[in-house]
């Protein structure tokens, strides 16, 4: 079944008798585990036995619409809970599990309990909701993993830089400009592909994971940003609006393309593919951060064209931030599991 493939367990609660039960179950192909337990036992049960029997029985028949509740709390313990019943003794069910399912043709009770209503026979909907849904809290933890480890990592380069810079690393509007460029990268992000082991097993926003991976990829971040700074002050002894240029081009060019990291677990292009509209939005954006010191609009934002070997340099920070990052991200996810 699509369900069971996707983590999905099914359990059948009905107020019908062993020997219907049975046979419908027979008829949809459907596999009975454990016992099949009947509403004269749940009613002997305490909470806490009952808890332990809706883990090992998936059919629960002659059940009354309370001991339907009982059941669906004692699931809703261990795991989201979803009921799906279509007449008047599956209302207060309905309205008590994580999420209320009803049908089209169902009593008017049931439907106003209900969060999803099902205009179609087909249960594949269900799966595909949640295949949909995965998806999307999956692009939404790779937007705050972007913008939490961009904007600790950016904060962090700043703060450090300030101590021994004598001028500002960006100018104002250059930095409005960077986060206007970094959030027009993040526009085709909700469009990403997932992977297919990311959508297999439910998953839910964990925030220490998010918290553990701004502490860790942020630092990586400014460690390239002071590299850079080290090098414009120490080496090639640029002026100010040349380092500001300079940082900025090599700002934006990390920001976006290591989207392409994070997006996923496995090695990005070839274990993972990014969608095309993605791929392309943010190829575009680090063209334009690279011609703009050499377009009209440079004397409006204060930069200055920055010489081939700048842009060398540039190139090799890059490539190696982007290799630091996946060896650091094979090291971050063998020792934290979201």
């Amino acid at each position: 079944m699509l369900l069971k493939s996707a983590g999905i367990e099914v359990k059948i609660i009905t107020g019908d008798d062993e020997f219907v039960t049975r046979k419908v179950c027979e008829a949809v192909g459907f596999k009975i585990k454990g016992k099949i337990i009947h509403g004269n036992d749940i009613s002997q049960m305490t909470d806490d036995a009952l808890e332990r029997v809706v883990e090992k029985s998936n059919v629960f028949v002659r059940v009354t619409p309370a001991q339907k509740n009982r059941i669906v709390n004692a699931l809703r313990k261990r795991h989201v809970v979803g009921f799906l019943g279509d007449g008047v003794n599956d209302a207060p069910s309905i309205k008590q599990a994580d999420i209320g399912i009803s049908v089209d043709n169902a009593v008017d009770v049931a439907k106003e309990s209900a969060d999803i209503i099902l205009t179609t026979t087909d249960l594949k909907v269900l799966y595909d909701g949640v295949i949909e849904g995965r998806k999307t809290i999956e692009n939404t933890s790779k937007y705050i993993k972007m913008a939490v480890s961009s904007n600790f990592g950016n904060m962090l380069s700043v703060a450090i830089g300030s101590i021994f810079l004598p001028f500002l690393p960006m100018l104002p509007t250059q930095v409005l400009l960077n986060n206007l460029l970094y959030d027009v990268s993040q526009l085709t992000l909700p469009l990403d592909n997932v992977d297919e082991k990311v959508v297999k097993k439910p998953k839910k926003l964990n925030v220490d994971t998010l918290k553990k991976f701004m502490v860790v990829f942020g630092p990586v971040s400014s460690i390239f940003d002071l590299l850079m700074f080290f090098i414009l002050l120490t080496i090639i002894k640029v002026n100010e609006s040349i380092f500001q240029t300079t940082w900025f081009v090599e700002s934006i060019v990390t920001q976006t393309l290591v989207i392409f990291a994070i997006r996923t677990r496995a090695v990005p292009f070839i274990k993972s593919k990014p969608n095309k509209l993605l791929a392309l939005n943010i190829i575009l954006l680090v063209a334009i951060a690279i011609l703009l010191p050499y377009s009209p609009l440079a004397t409006l934002f204060k930069f200055e064209q920055l010489p081939l070997r700048l842009l060398l340099v540039i190139f090799v920070i890059v490539l190696s931030y982007l290799t630091l990052v996946e060896i650091t991200k094979l090291v971050f996810y063998k020792k934290v599991e979201e």
